[in-house]
């Protein structure tokens, strides 16, 4: 089910990004600290009161003279409008109501979607007073805040949190394996989308799925049932958003919650840049099974060395990804499409691959016997157990003498191991260490 998104829309300088990191930092769903992953984001998680949410952080966007604030501005909010549930409408208490202020007001007035302001910078009790002023520009509820503080944060988040909907997205069966593909623009999205479909050509329908626009469209192949999730912003094609790359993170973050398996498309004639791996790293970062699409493959001038370069390229770039496959095909010839769906099915199954617990301990055993954990300062990590806890991902527990003993290096050989054993292609992996208890 996907998470309600909050956008946070202001003026420059208001302080967006230090509010956005204020709601996820303690908030933040756990991350693997693995080498490769972009951290520079604009997109987070968040949890109050026991709901879980998406944030975006419009702060992003770089402003390249005085004439492009408003431009800036504008592009902002219509990206809020767009594609949030709540909107966090942020202002400057010190600085009072601007023209910007006002323009944003208007669009999001009209966009008829919850909007609360935050009026930033309130760092004192004699600054509450100019929260008042910014009633004027048309909503309902106003919440004075500090984000160098901290403080006002919960009461906003209470509000927040009221106005999300109360809906669910469409249910499936458990054998449907829901794919969704994401991208930066101009690498054959909706042409690869087109060729799945076009080949297949047992379209059951196009379902309007949820309140948030997602298109789902299901179909069925070789007796396994799929649904490819897009979503209506990912189909526009608005020069506004297609000449700004970093909001095609935010059109892909609602096809990816939803999603088990994600097409990671890259462009083969255009070669790997660095909006791949932002966007590939929120597939990771959401614990979804993934696999690398290289489209356009049939325009690339080719030897038998080229394939082998690029795929490793591909792994140079997404250290943090060595487990998804890749794919090369052409959707607009329709060279190796054949193949693209039984990958599908492959690292599905992996997504949601259970190893009994014995299996486990005597894989884990092997991998201790073989390389003993390290020292540190004269004290070494002993394992006691292992418990598979989940899947989609594969989620273990590492039960120990002391966690802060166990060294990203170790864990990352252990992971490798469990790999070697099991496979888990296509598909993170969990692993997390937790003291064990006097009495278990």
């Amino acid at each position: 089910m996907a998470r309600p998104i909050i956008a946070i829309v202001g003026r420059p300088n208001v302080g967006k990004s230090t509010i956005f990191n204020r709601i996820i930092g303690d908030k933040l769903a756990i991350v693997e600290d693995k080498p490769g992953v972009t951290r520079d984001r604009l997109y987070g998680r968040g949890e109050w009161l026991d709901q879980e949410f998406s944030i975006i952080d419009t702060g992003g966007i770089e402003i390249e003279g005085e004439d492009e604030i408003m431009r800036s501005v504008r592009m902002q909010a219509e990206l809020a409008i767009e594609e949030a549930d709540v909107i966090v409408f942020m202002v400057d208490a010190k600085a009072g109501i601007t023209p910007a202020d006002s323009e944003v007001a208007q669009m999001l007035f009209r966009a008829k979607k919850p909007v609360i302001i935050a009026a930033n910078k309130v760092d004192n009790l004699q600054r509450f007073d100019d929260v008042y002023e910014f009633y004027s520009l048309g909503f309902e509820e106003v919440v004075g805040i500090s984000g160098s503080h901290g403080t006002g944060i919960g009461d906003l988040l209470e509000k927040v949190v009221e106005h999300f909907p109360d809906t669910q997205d469409e249910e499936y069966d458990e054998d449907v394996i829901k794919v969704a593909l994401i991208g930066r623009p101009n690498v054959g999205k909706s042409s690869l989308v087109n060729a799945i479909l076009g080949e297949e050509r047992v379209i059951v329908s196009d379902i309007a799925g949820t309140t948030r626009d997602a298109i789902d469209t299901p179909f069925e192949k070789d007796g396994q049932r799929y649904v490819i999730i897009d979503t209506a912003g990912m189909r526009k094609r608005g020069k506004v958003y297609e000449n700004t790359e970093k909001y095609s993170v935010m059109r892909a973050m609602k096809a990816i919650e939803r999603a088990d398996v994600v097409l990671v498309v890259i462009n083969g004639e255009e070669g790997i840049i660095e909006q791949d791996k932002h966007i590939a790293g929120y597939a990771h970062e959401a614990g979804k099974a993934a696999i690398f699409v290289v489209n356009k493959w049939d325009v690339v001038e080719k030897d038998e060395k080229t394939m082998h370069q690029f795929s490793q390229k591909i792994r140079d770039h997404f250290l943090f990804m060595t487990y998804a496959p890749i794919v090369y095909l052409s959707a607009k010839t329709k060279q190796k499409m054949h193949k693209l769906l039984p990958v599908v099915q492959q690292v599905a199954e992996q997504h949601s691959l259970r190893i009994s617990t014995n299996v486990l301990n005597d894989c884990i055993s092997d991998a201790v016997a073989i390389n003993p954990p390290p020292t540190d300062k004269g004290r070494r990590l002993r394992i006691n157990y292992a418990t598979q806890v989940g899947v989609k991902p594969p989620t273990i527990i590492l039960f120990v003498n002391d966690p802060e003993l166990m060294h990203f290096s170790y864990e990352r050989y252990l992971e490798n191991k469990i790999r070697a054993a099991f496979g888990f292609e296509g598909t993170p992996l969990r692993l997390f260490t937790r003291r064990k208890s006097e009495d278990s």
